[in-house]
């Protein structure tokens, strides 16, 4: 390479890296609410984030840069996302490191509102995403399907088979392959009731012959033009090597876990985060909950401090996937390691993997985007990972209360007040255009404003 090619390629990554910082610098303190509140647009990507296990704003916001800028500007950006929030959850960490077993009312009331808060605004974010991923009766069942069943149930290995189940049934009904069973199914029906079918219907609505339509079109409805100075730099089979790789580190991560009669605490530590940025699906509404699994059954974390961090989480800018940094750090402290080395472990441990797996499939997704069978899994993924969101919603509400007799936390239903708090989030937001960042302020007041409330009653 010549001096020349050098001085361009310099001359392009800072060039790049500039546009990065100038664009995203601002995200890491102001985007609050989590995934369904960044996602606006951008579908497709959205599809992909949510298709793919990891922080899903993240890999969003990694992916729009990477094509934009490269991959010199796609980190700069992930860490200028994340990185504010994160040091925020550090800070935080190392302060519920050294507070007394029981906390003043006033703070519980405070992080019960800000919990309620939260609720309100991720409820919105999901009516909102509704909005853009129901197209068709189809994916207004899935949507509602996979809300119920993530209400119902809950594990970690759940919910991305309710992600695949949403992708397969798309693909299943886009290419109608049990149009022809259903319709001869019916057909047979009437002919044992001695009802003969209408003329013209036998073959299916509209007088189609079966077959007709047993695929979908193969062509892109929107073809589009890309031009050559935001097209990605390596190939499909760059990109495989990628997730091949990243499997394989996985693997070997996970035969040490469980090989390992006793494990160095911070190894297992990030073992478990790992896995959790791995297996989890549906962005950070997803994750807070399914957390408690890997650290505070672990004995590493308590149940209070979980949910203290829970609630002052919400009230953070950046993607919720930071909670792991609060997590890694308080466990590291109390089991008498380092904080930076708890903090920084948990921090790639769930950011990690999917980032490795999005750019890995950014590299095949110019091969994989044109066929239609995988537009219409990720149509079906995209409804279901809505319906997770309002699954989300259920589970925070669930548990956003807490008190001094209650630490675990409670549900919000159980206090009208609380009701109130997420009401006034919601509406807000959607019918006066109520920032995220106040709605999350004033559910905190409201929090204080019901313990004077409270206080002078009493």
């Amino acid at each position: 390479m010549t001096v020349n090619s050098w001085d361009l390629s310099l001359q392009t990554a800072v060039r790049s890296s500039w546009e990065a910082t100038r664009f995203n610098w601002y995200l890491g303190f102001t985007a609050f609410g989590g995934p369904p509140v960044h996602f606006k647009i951008y579908q497709e990507l959205f599809s992909i984030s949510q298709a793919l296990c990891g922080p899903a704003s993240t890999k969003m916001l990694y992916c729009i840069n990477l094509i934009h800028g490269g991959l010199l500007a796609a980190i700069l950006a992930f860490l200028i996302w994340s990185l504010p929030g994160a040091l925020g959850m550090f800070g935080l960490s190392v302060g519920v490191s050294n507070i007394q077993d029981t906390l003043p009312r006033a703070v519980y009331a405070l992080l019960s509102g800000l919990n309620a808060a939260t609720v309100g605004i991720i409820a919105l974010a999901a009516v909102e995403l509704s909005g853009k991923a129901v197209t068709d009766q189809l994916t207004r069942i899935l949507v509602f399907l996979a809300a119920t069943a993530g209400m119902l149930y809950n594990a970690l290995w759940y919910f991305p088979v309710l992600m695949v189940l949403s992708g397969c049934a798309a693909v299943v009904h886009d290419y109608r392959w049990l149009h022809r069973p259903v319709r001869n199914v019916k057909s047979l029906w009437l002919r044992l009731r001695g009802t003969s079918p209408e003329p013209g219907r036998v073959a299916g609505e509209g007088g189609s012959v079966p077959g007709e339509h047993d695929v979908p079109p193969s062509e892109d409805p929107e073809p589009r033009t890309i031009p050559q100075e935001y097209r990605l730099e390596f190939s499909w089979k760059v990109g495989t090597a990628i997730i091949t790789a990243f499997f394989l580190t996985f693997i070997v991560i996970m035969v040490l876990r469980g090989v390992l009669r006793s494990p160095p605490m911070l190894f297992k530590l990030f073992a478990n985060l790992y896995l959790a940025g791995t297996i989890i699906f549906g962005g950070g509404p997803v994750v807070i909950p399914l957390l408690r699994e890997y650290v505070v059954a672990e004995g590493w974390v308590s149940p209070r401090d979980f949910l203290i961090g829970l609630a002052i989480t919400q009230a953070f800018p950046g993607p919720n996937f930071n909670f792991a940094v609060f997590l890694g750090s308080l466990a590291a402290i109390n089991s008498g390691y380092s904080s930076v080395a708890g903090a920084i472990l948990g921090f790639l441990g769930i950011f990690l993997p999917g980032i490795i797996l999005v750019h890995g499939t950014m590299g095949v997704w110019s091969a994989l985007r044109s066929r239609p069978w995988v537009k219409s899994g990720l149509r079906g993924v995209n409804a279901g990972a809505v319906g997770l969101i309002y699954a989300a919603v259920y589970r925070i509400w669930q548990v956003g209360y807490i008190d001094e007799g209650f630490q675990s936390g409670k549900s919000l239903g159980d206090d009208p007040w609380w009701v109130v708090v997420t009401a006034t989030a919601y509406v807000g937001g959607r019918h006066f255009g109520v920032p995220a960042a106040l709605a999350i302020v004033l559910g905190a007041v409201l929090g204080l404003v019901r313990y004077g409330v409270v206080s002078a009653q009493n």
